[in-house]
């Protein structure tokens, strides 16, 4: 099938300082900046879908600036949370963070931003689209299908997920255990080992090897092969149903509703069990972005979408990492209100 990347184009001449002609490839309705701009991003830690999207975004702004326009992407060394700091803070211009259900939190300071005071002033630029669950895993020798038999039989239990505090994915890892009645200090109190990481590869892979003892991980990122290997793979890992009153509880303390993992998701995964919804990206930015960079970003991520989408085909719908194709009406739904940039983008082509 022949997928569009690019809609029909012309050469559209732009100067250098030295005023001698640069050609660039950018269609003649395209909207531009005229004066140059430095574009500051957040991604993630350096090879994830954060920095493949900002990487897309950073040429496609900068081809349409002022001749002197620079653009840079930060890597984050930490779990997460300090992405939407550096919005918040103004240390950066846009960035990307999830899931979107506990970002709003961020407006008010409560929740996962509870020590970190309201930052009503954060804007949204677009949803991105992903499908993902959060979930607990175990050893099959532990003899434990359930949250009540883990209760129940106390094992002492090795166990490896993100920081409380310092991470998005770790702030609902300890929800998740603590709504369940298996929080970090229980399982100390059994005689358990808690290993803290950040990012999911660093909790999922070492859980391979048996020689490095752990017997239970909880993360999100279900469409990856580190959740694949680790369920279908040689150490079989028992994915955990959640129950109905630890996920009400769940959904109070972060936001986040109740879902499920549809049976056959792994090929041993017989029938469909409960998890919590972990989904979707935000395009963020502060409400100060002056409105022709936003208005400008915003046509970017939806009218050159397919430059996006085309990293993805290979991967079947529920298990991509970024949901394609992306629907611009849904894209326009943010947790943030809307930067006015932004809006106007939406409303004059109709998806609000």
């Amino acid at each position: 099938m022949s997928i569009p990347i690019a809609a029909a184009i012309d050469w559209k001449g732009r100067d250098k300082p030295t005023d001698l002609p640069v050609h660039t490839l950018v269609g003649k309705d395209d909207p531009t900046i005229d004066r140059s701009f430095i574009l500051r991003c957040v991604g993630d830690w350096g090879h994830a879908n954060f920095h493949r999207i900002m990487s897309f975004l950073t040429q496609e702004f900068s081809e349409r600036c002022g001749p002197a326009s620079r653009t840079c992407i930060w890597s984050v060394a930490g779990g997460g949370m300090e992405i939407t700091d550096s919005i918040s803070s103004g240390f950066a211009d846009i960035a990307i963070n999830t899931p979107v259900a506990l970002l709003k939190n961020a407006l008010t300071g409560t929740s996962a931003w509870a020590s970190r005071g309201p930052a009503s002033h954060l804007r949204g630029l677009a949803t991105i689209p992903q499908n993902d669950r959060m979930i607990l895993a175990v050893d099959p020798s532990l003899g434990c299908e359930t949250f009540a038999d883990l209760r129940a039989k106390k094992p002492k239990l090795k166990i490896i997920l993100g920081p409380d505090g310092e991470s998005p994915i770790g702030f609902v890892c300890h929800r998740y255990l603590e709504a369940h009645g298996v929080s970090v200090d229980a399982i100390k109190s059994w005689g358990g080992e808690v290993v803290y990481a950040n990012r999911p590869e660093e909790c999922l892979i070492p859980c391979q090897d048996p020689k490095l003892g752990f017997n239970a991980v909880i993360n999100e990122a279900l469409m990856t092969d580190w959740w694949s290997q680790l369920i279908d793979g040689p150490r079989a890992f028992i994915p955990l149903p959640a129950e109905a009153e630890a996920m009400k509880t769940i959904e109070e303390t972060t936001g986040l509703p109740a879902s499920t993992i549809p049976a056959g998701y792994w090929k041993s995964l017989k029938t469909e069990i409960p998890a919590v919804e972990f989904v979707d990206f935000l395009l963020m930015c502060r409400d100060d972005l002056p409105d022709d960079v936003a208005y400008l970003l915003t046509w970017i991520m939806v009218t050159k979408k397919a430059k996006i989408e085309v990293n993805y085909h290979q991967f079947p719908g529920d298990k991509s990492p970024i949901s394609w194709p992306l629907n611009p009406r849904e894209m326009a739904k943010t947790v943030f209100p809307l930067h006015p940039g932004a809006e106007r983008f939406y409303r004059e082509h109709g998806y609000l």
